[in-house]
Parts: structure tokens; C-alpha cells; sequence
């Protein structure tokens, strides 16, 4: 199921870079292609994975494996509706779905942190607490297609609290234990900065969410809050690894790489709210800068870990190798590209057109090894 959440995930890019390429695209159709589609979905089949060692407990139960594979087909329903292929009610009584889905996996969450044997690992409370973000933006769907009125400012606090709610809460919890994995090099302090940053991380996305609705300086403020937390962690890495080991290691290089986009993207939008930069072109920046690099460089480390368990075997080696080639320069083309659209530089889809096609070859030259007999690792 893993597998085919990630593989999903990759489908759903290429999809949206065709469309883009199509006559008279639809941003909200491409928007909830992508996140609805493709990263909620792995979102939640990562917490599968991350969370039973995290609480230091068995494997998800069947049940809770089918959350992420339910709410890609609501979510698939949903954007079937912007497309105009089904109804638009077709969308709350999705997002009523996903709700619920959310509901009773944020349940399964609290259970597991319950049970653990002695005090689970902090990065289950950034879990919670990005499925909390989801939920109150499900709950804006209802409103935002019955209350016309309030329609732009509804849409703008649902789109921040799935983007930097949902996504950010995640990704910033996920690196800080993702990383050291990758680098097998322990970061001692990272379960203190989890424990001591989710308010402050928390805080800055309600802020911006609810700023970017409805008030401009709580934006700002909420932006620095979440800068804050971002830069701690970036400033530790660099601290601990070293920029050569962050930069050019091929599996580092994109998770380092999707951090200091989030932290220029955090600029940019500081720039829109000072009406400086168009706030039309902050989620294909988003997309592109930080989230491509993030989850190219999260499938690298786990998807060979998802289609050999267990033990370290040569077959799990040559995937992760042949996952890892190119992954510096396609790292510095997807920040680069983001950053250029963040600025209103459209042509900049290219660049990051191009790296996801290195990634794609690099992603189909990896699975003819799963049928190889593995030696041992």
C-alpha cells in the first residue's frame, strides 16, 4: 500500500504538469490534484509507517491501513467535481467523508501515544496535530460553497491550513527525524526542538492561516513564528552535519534542500503580504520549491525501505542507489524553479519539468532490481 501511495504521488506531478501544458487549465483542479490527490494520501500512509516506531508498538491494523486509500478516493471525487466531470455538492460531500476518515485515524493517533511502553517519540504530537489543521479546513468546505460572501476569505484560511497546516506541520516533524536516518548520524536534540517548537510552530500556522484571511499583521507575525522554528532546525543541521554533507550528499541533499525553500517561501510570502509579490503565484512555488524536493527526497530513503522490509539486502542498496543519481543538481533545479515562480517567472515550470523527469527515470531504473535475488545487506 505504501508503494502504491508513493508511486500515486508521482502520478499525480505528471498529471498536473500535463494539464499545465493543456488549453485553459484549472488552478483549484490542479491544486487539489496534487495535494488532495497525491500528498494527502502519502501523508497519512507515512504516518502508518512512522508512527508505530515513534510509540515503539506494532504495525498499523488493516482498518487504519485503508485511511489514506479512502481519502484518495474522496479526494479523487472532489477534484473530478472541479473538473466539471460530477457535480459541484460533489465536494462537501467529499470533504464530509475525508472529515470523518481524519477523525477516526486522528483517534487511532491518541491510542497508540497512550499505550506506548514508557514516553513516546514528540514527532506523534506534529502528526496529530497537522490532522487537527486538516480537519478544521474539511469543516470550511460546507461554508466556503453556501456563503458566498465570505467565499474569498473562507478559501484562503482552507488553502494555509492544508498547505502550512496539513503539509507544513508534517514536513516539519518528519524532517528532524527523517534526516539523521538518512545521514545515520543521530540528532540528539531533535526530540527536544520537537518537544519545545510544536506551540510555537502550531501558533504560527493559525496565525498565518487566519492573517492571510482576514488580517495581513497576524500574517506577519505568523510567518516569522514559523521562520523561527524552521531556522532552528536548519541552523542545527548546519551545525551538526556541515553544508558540504547537507548540499551534496545525493539522499540529504533534498530534504536540506526542500528546509531552505520552505524558509525562502516564508519570505515570499511576507512579500505578498506586503502586496510586493502576487500571492497567485505562491503555491505553484510552494509545490515546486518545497514540496517536490521533500517528497523526492523522502521516497529515496523509504520507498526501498517499503519494497524490501526488514533486514538491509543488496536489492534495498541498488533501489536507494539508483534513486539517489542525480538527486543534488535535481534538487538545485526544483528550489531554483520554485523560487522563479514564486517571483511570476512562469517559464520556471520547465526547469522543475525537468527534474521530475530525472526523477521519474531514476524511479522506474530502481524497480526492475525489486525482482533480483537479494543477497545479504
Amino acid at each position: 500500500m505504501l508503494i502504491y501511495l508513493g508511486l500515486s504521488a508521482v502520478a499525480t506531478w505528471v498529471a498536473a504538469f500535463a494539464m499545465l501544458l493543456a488549453a485553459d487549465p484549472s488552478p483549484p483542479a490542479i491544486a487539489h490534484l496534487v495535494f488532495a490527490v497525491g500528498i494527502m494520501p502519502l501523508i497519512f500512509g507515512a504516518i502508518t509507517h512512522f508512527v508505530p516506531v515513534l510509540t515503539r508498538s506494532a504495525g498499523a491494523h488493516r482498518a487504519v491501513l485503508l485511511a489514506p486509500l479512502l481519502l484518495q478516493l474522496a479526494a479523487a471525487l472532489a477534484f473530478l467535481a472541479f473538473t466539471g466531470e460530477l457535480p459541484a455538492a460533489t465536494v462537501p460531500a467529499a470533504a464530509a467523508a475525508a472529515l470523518l476518515i481524519a477523525t477516526l485515524f486522528a483517534g487511532w493517533l491518541l491510542l497508540r501515544a497512550r499505550r506506548t511502553l514508557g514516553r513516546p517519540h514528540p514527532g506523534w504530537r506534529w502528526y496529530l496535530t497537522a490532522i487537527v489543521f486538516l480537519c478544521l479546513a474539511l469543516l470550511l468546505v460546507p461554508a466556503i460553497h453556501w456563503w458566498p460572501e465570505a467565499r474569498q476569505e473562507l478559501r484562503l484560511l482552507h488553502l494555509h491550513l492544508n498547505v502550512l497546516g496539513l503539509v507544513g506541520m508534517t514536513a516539519l516533524g518528519t524532517l528532524q527525524v527523517l534526516l539523521p536516518t538518512v545521514l545515520s548520524g543521530p540528532d540528539a536534540d531533535a526530540a527536544k526542538r520537537l518537544r519545545s517548537d510544536l506551540a510555537v510552530a502550531a501558533g504560527g500556522v493559525l496565525l498565518v492561516s487566519s492573517g492571510a484571511a482576514f488580517s495581513p499583521p497576524l500574517a506577519l507575525l505568523g510567518a516569522l513564528m514559523l521562520f523561527s522554528v524552521a531556522f532552528k532546525t536548519a541552523l542545527a543541521w548546519w551545525l551538526r552535519y556541515g553544508w558540504k554533507t547537507l548540499l551534496l550528499n545525493a539522499a540529504a541533499a533534498p530534504l536540506a534542500g526542500a528546509l531552505a525553500a520552505f524558509l525562502l517561501l516564508l519570505a515570499f510570502g511576507v512579500a505578498h503580504a506586503l502586496a510586493v509579490l502576487d500571492g497567485r503565484d505562491a503555491i505553484a512555488a510552494f509545490v515546486v520549491g518545497f514540496l517536490l524536493p521533500l517528497v523526492t527526497g523522502a521516497l529515496t530513503q523509504l520507498l526501498p525501505v517499503w519494497c524490501c522490509p526488514g533486514r538491509g539486502t543488496a536489492t534495498r542498496a541498488q533501489m536507494r542507489a539508483a534513486l539517489r543519481s542525480g538527486g543534488v543538481w535535481r534538487t538545485l533545479l526544483l528550489v531554483l524553479a520554485g523560487v522563479l515562480l514564486g517571483l511570476g517567472i512562469k517559464a520556471a515550470i520547465w526547469l522543475a519539468a525537468a527534474a521530475m523527469l530525472s526523477f521519474v527515470i531514476a524511479l522506474l531504473q530502481s524497480l526492475p532490481s525489486i525482482g533480483k535475488k537479494d543477497g545479504a545487506g
